[in-house]
């Protein structure tokens, strides 16, 4: 239990303090230890990544280890000499702190670069630590360069940022760059626990858990959300109570959900979705978290992807035993659904209906590839019947002829014939009645009717295209088409057909003498239709429509301006022209 009198919060109180103790960032201290060792340090190092994973601790611990004049055998600080001793009671000469997004400007660069010359009074180094070194400004950068490229030997910096992207790149090419990651959820849940057992609080694993997944990476997230909770909950510290403080959707709700889907039950999926909603929880997180419940699902199927599962082991135990009653596919198709809607979610005007009709959708996804598969195998099934069917009927016919042939030598045979093939054939003593079972039999008697009748009707199509006509049969369907237009009202076309006459040529060749090019396209859009009706009426198919656009000379054409009508009138006679001029006459426009 914590004491509430001399209370630190637990990101102070367990914050690293030696290599060892730093969380989830193994390959950064032993990089660092090893150039302790080898004496290897640069004179300047940019710590990288996101917050709350070390980056400030790993600098003061890098700052302490190097100042300890005794060193032990895993190269960590003593914390007994003058230097540990002024590190851990925050009055060291040798380690100075900026913060520079309070202390920005260039007039702090400045006075940092005048203390640069100034020899340590204790240790080996005047280390200068610089945190968020990326809020500096463009003047505060510019001042800072030369005394980063070639600083004093007792003089070596550590830069922290969270945002490496801002940095000029002239400060990046003269420190070595560590990048940090984010602390694995495995590695926050272990520490959280030691924290527990220091504290003695009683905490469940499924818990803890909960804490590290919301943190995101950051340690010191976690434990102040774990401070928080205990606040809340006192020395016990449970999975409902985690879920209950931090409005965290409980996993319960998610297999209660996915169950209700697997089984189709749509009531329950929508009672549920509607309880989610009234606990004050947003359909767009629930969703996101149903998509997650998916994709557990699915690598929990396969022992080589369960170790991708962070949860603890009771839950982890309900994944395994739920996955069972899945299908793979079933569950991709359900994740594509939710992603659907995590894409669309905000432009959607009703986002409670878009959430449940998704829910719906996949209360379907397994009916859906049921009727896909059944569909396929009755294709299947049909297919082996048709071969059988068709193996059937050639043991027929072969069986056929061989009793045809043997009859007079066997007449009392009995016949291994397929099942199928036994109810048509009749065996009796009389050669007349197996010809007409013979017959009757014979697959083939269908096909040669059909042959027949497809032969009737191409001889009746061959006289049907050779049927003659005159002109004067083409003038009076031509005129009937053009009646029964007038009924449609397409007066263009009306027109043409009245003022154009076709004539009959060669081979069926009606011909047509149009005007102009707009005529030609109004007959072109009725062409099919026209050459149905003629070849219907006339009763012959092989009449073609074949059409001309004729080009009239310059002096047939029609003169409709006064200036033409001149023209006209001097082409005929050239005297008028003549007696324009003389009488200096003007045309009348």
């Amino acid at each position: 239990m914590f004491d509430m009198e001399n209370f630190v919060v637990s990101a102070r109180k367990y914050r690293p303090s030696s290599f060892k103790t730093v969380v989830g960032q193994q390959s950064i201290t032993k990089t660092l230890k090893n150039a302790i060792k080898n004496n290897h340090l640069a004179h300047a190092f940019l710590f990288c990544g996101p917050r709350g994973v070390g980056k400030t601790s790993c600098a003061r611990i890098l700052a302490k280890t190097i100042n300890c004049i005794n060193l032990n055998k895993e190269l960590e600080a003593c914390n007994e000499c003058e230097s540990c001793h002024g590190f851990n009671n925050n009055h060291s000469f040798n380690i100075h702190e900026l913060d520079a997004a309070s202390n920005n400007g260039v007039d702090k660069i400045r006075e940092l670069v005048d203390q640069v010359r100034f020899a340590p009074q204790v240790g080996k180094y005047n280390i200068y630590i610089i945190d968020e070194v990326h809020m500096l400004s463009q003047a505060a950068f510019n001042a800072f360069l030369k005394t980063l490229e070639e600083p004093p030997s007792h003089a070596l910096f550590i830069l922290a940022t969270t945002e490496k992207h801002k940095i000029i790149p002239t400060i990046l090419s003269r420190c070595q760059i560590f990048d940090f990651k984010r602390i694995e959820i495995s590695d926050i849940v272990n520490h959280l626990s030691y924290v527990a057992e220091n504290e003695k609080i009683e905490a469940e694993q499924e818990a803890l858990h909960i804490i590290a997944q919301k943190a995101d990476g950051a340690l010191r997230d976690a434990l102040s959300i774990f401070d928080q909770i205990i606040s809340f909950s006192g020395d016990r510290l449970t999975y409902q109570m985690v879920t209950q403080n931090l409005n965290i959707l409980d996993n319960d709700y998610y297999f209660r959900v996915s169950d209700a889907l697997h089984n189709s039950d749509i009531p329950s999926v929508l009672n549920e979705f509607n309880e989610i909603l009234c606990n004050g929880f947003d359909g767009h997180h629930f969703i996101n978290g149903l998509g997650r419940h998916f994709r557990n699902l699915l690598v929990t199927k396969d022992k080589d992807t369960i170790s991708l599962l962070e949860v603890g082991d009771s839950i982890k135990q309900r994944y395994l035993e739920q996955s069972q009653t899945w299908h793979q596919k079933h569950l991709l198709q359900a994740l594509e659904l939710c992603n659907k809607v995590d894409l669309n979610y905000k432009i959607s005007n009703n986002k409670r209906l878009l959430v449940e009709i998704t829910l719906m959708q996949i209360c379907g996804v397994k009916e859906d590839i049921n009727t896909a598969e059944k569909k396929t195998f009755v294709v299947t099934q049909n297919k082996s019947e048709n071969n059988v069917k068709k193996e059937n009927k050639d043991k027929s016919e072969v069986l056929t002829s061989t009793i045809s042939t043997n009859f007079e030598e066997n007449k009392n045979l009995e016949i291994d014939l397929p099942q199928q093939s036994k109810k048509a054939i009749k065996i009796v003593n009389f050669k007349e009645e197996i010809k007409k079972t013979t017959i009757s039999i014979n697959p083939n008697s269908e096909v040669k009717k059909e042959n027949e009748n497809k032969d009737e009707s191409v001889e009746h199509q061959k006289k049907y295209e050779e049927k003659a006509f005159l002109q004067e049969d083409l003038n009076e369907k031509w005129e009937q088409y053009a009646n029964e237009k007038e009924n449609f009202g397409k007066h263009n076309l009306l027109s043409i057909i009245k003022d154009k006459k076709a004539i009959l040529k060669e081979n069926f060749n009606v011909h047509l003498i149009l005007d102009n090019k707009v005529q030609e396209e109004v007959i072109n859009d009725e062409k099919t239709k026209l050459l149905g009706y003629l070849k219907s009426k006339l009763e012959n198919n092989s009449i073609y429509l074949t059409i001309e656009v004729s080009v009239k000379k310059k002096e047939e054409m029609k003169a409709y301006t006064a200036e033409d009508k001149f023209k006209k009138m001097v082409n005929k006679n050239p005297k008028l022209l003549n007696l324009k001029n003389k009488f200096d006459l003007e045309i009348d426009f």
